[in-house]
């Protein structure tokens, strides 16, 4: 499907960046910063990264959507001002109109565009039967299965004859057994050549699924979205996820999105910022010891790959790369090549009670976290052993963005009131030393 290297990209993405939040004159927080690639005639190219990193958004600039705060799209020479005819989306949602048909959904864009009433019965009819669903033209969207809503969502897309087809996570709304059917089935008709389309872009934070469907995967970091790595899949279709070259680029990948650093900083993506500026992900203490008990238990006996923990936890990189990171932070586990392999306080965790088990988390909490660290040593030092949230929410908001603010406070909050380091009056919105000694 590839077309020569010679012939002109169809889309040239130039330094784009994008900032969202202030509005008072204050520059946004940063969500893209310096993006640049283009995509080819006849690929498949994957935007993979994690929740925040950018992906959507940068699809949604693509689109002609959103417009960049900084650089441009190109689409075949002309720069990108607005929605693109040649472009068409397929969302994460199904975003169809529920009082309309099947048929009169996928027909919507056409009649927008003016095509007479019976050209676009026949594209529509002929779109529905390429996508599989033949026979529900007249259902309803109530009437039909997640699945075949976004089979729907396809037809609506393809019916444009697009030449870039962009899908924004289109299976993530899907049970796994429906969105296995319909990725196989889209990447049957795409290497038929049933498809009238050129290229596709798509977004995913799902790895196997970027393996699976991309010739290339373009890899983003987070906080702000940089390009950290862009890898060519030489694998031809059908792709067996069994197949040891398949389980080698899967590892290489997560390699790349756990690479080790130095042991007194944190990978960039993972908690932006030293010091209070490190922004801290949602994660609860259970599955923090769930996390830990996995991989002391067999068959890791401390040391497990995260592809294979993935797969046995049924957790996507969104799931389970924060709670890994968090290990790494608080020093319970490190993160390398791929794998998570638990310290010797991790695996002493691993082994003590309910009481040991919180006063070693609060410890190591107070020694790497300096939010913690902060909060403990105000209520330490006020005579009243109390202050309120917002004292430290303001300050957290000179280093990141109010939503960012709130939950890095709200981890700190839950992650101290566990370790026994403080009191939290949820009513009052207050810290306090009633509860520790």
């Amino acid at each position: 499907m590839l077309a020569s290297a010679s012939a002109p990209p169809l889309l040239e993405i130039r330094d784009v960046s994008q900032r969202y939040g202030k509005t008072s004159g204050e520059k946004g927080l940063l969500v893209l910063d310096g993006v640049t690639m283009q995509l080819e005639e006849g690929e498949i190219v994957g935007l993979l990264g994690r929740s925040g990193c950018g992906k959507s958004t940068l699809l949604r600039i693509v689109a002609g959507l959103a417009r960049p705060a900084g650089g441009e799209v190109v689409y075949r020479g002309a720069k990108v001002e607005g929605p693109v005819d040649g472009v068409a989306m397929v969302f994460q949602s199904f975003a169809l109109f529920p009082w309309l048909s099947v048929l009169a959904n996928v027909e919507l864009g056409l009649r927008a565009k003016g095509v007479r009433e019976a050209e676009a019965r026949r594209r529509a009819l002929q779109a529905i039967d390429i996508i599989g669903l033949d026979g529900f033209e007249n259902a309803y969207p109530k009437e039909i299965s997640g699945g075949m809503r976004q089979r729907v969502g396809f037809a609506r897309a393809l019916v444009v004859a697009p030449n870039i087809l962009l899908m924004d996570e289109p299976f993530s709304a899907l049970d796994v057994l429906t969105a296995e059917t319909l990725r196989t089935d889209l990447l049957d008709l795409w290497v038929e050549g049933r498809m009238p389309i050129r290229s596709i872009l798509m977004v995913t934070h799902n790895i196997e699924e970027a393996v699976l469907m991309c010739d290339r995967i373009v890899v983003l970091s987070s906080n702000p979205g940089r390009i950290a790595a862009e890898i060519r899949v030489d694998l031809a279709h059908p792709r067996n996820r069994l197949d040891p070259e398949f389980r080698q680029l899967v590892d290489h990948i997560y390699a790349l999105m756990t690479q080790r650093t130095e042991p007194a900083k944190v990978r960039e993506g993972a908690f932006p910022g030293t010091g209070l500026g490190m922004a801290l992900p949602t994660v609860s203490t259970n599955t923090l010891a769930g996390m830990i008990e996995e991989v002391a238990a067999p068959p890791y006996d401390g040391k497990a790959d995260l592809p294979a923990l993935a797969d046995s936890l049924q957790l996507e990189i969104d799931d389970l790369f924060p709670v890994a990171e968090t290990l790494q932070l608080l020093r319970f586990a490190e993160l390398a090549e791929g794998d998570i392999k638990l310290t010797p306080a991790g695996k002493r965790f691993a082994e003590l009670g309910v009481d040991q088990r919180k006063k070693l988390f609060g410890d190591h909490l107070l020694a790497y976290v300096p939010l913690a660290q902060r909060i403990r040593r105000v209520l330490d030092e006020r005579p009243s052993h109390h202050a309120p949230a917002t004292r430290f929410r303001e300050e957290l908001e000179d280093y990141m963005s109010e939503e960012y603010a709130e939950t890095t406070l709200k981890s700190v909050t839950t992650w101290g009131r566990y370790g026994e380091l403080f009191a939290y009056d949820e009513s009052a919105q207050a810290f306090s030393l009633e509860n520790p000694q």
